[in-house]
C-alpha cells in the first residue's frame, strides 16, 4: 500500500440532535468538534439530524420536516 494517501480511519461519535441519541463507530469523516465518551476518552463528534433513533421507518412515528413550507405559505398568502 502507498503511504499518506489513505484517510484517517478512527472512532467517531455521531450525535442525533433530534432525539439526543449518541453512538460511536469508526469513520473517516473530518470534524473539528470533540466530545468525551462514557469510557472517559475524547473522540471526534459529528452532529446529524436523522439516525435510526429518529427516522420514521425505524421508529414507526411520523416525522414532519418542513423545509420549503414557509415559502409556499408566503406565496399562497400574498398571491393575487
Amino acid at each position: 500500500m502507498k503511504k499518506d494517501i489513505h484517510p484517517n480511519y478512527r472512532e467517531v461519535i455521531f450525535h442525533d440532535t433530534s432525539s439526543d441519541f449518541k453512538f460511536i463507530t469508526k469513520s473517516t469523516i473530518d470534524t473539528n468538534e470533540t466530545m468525551k465518551w462514557e469510557d472517559g476518552n475524547e473522540y471526534p463528534l459529528v452532529k446529524v439530524e436523522v439516525s435510526s433513533a429518529s427516522h420514521p421507518f425505524y421508529t414507526g412515528k411520523k416525522l414532519f420536516v418542513d423545509t420549503a413550507g414557509r415559502v409556499e405559505k408566503f406565496n399562497k398568502k400574498y398571491k393575487k
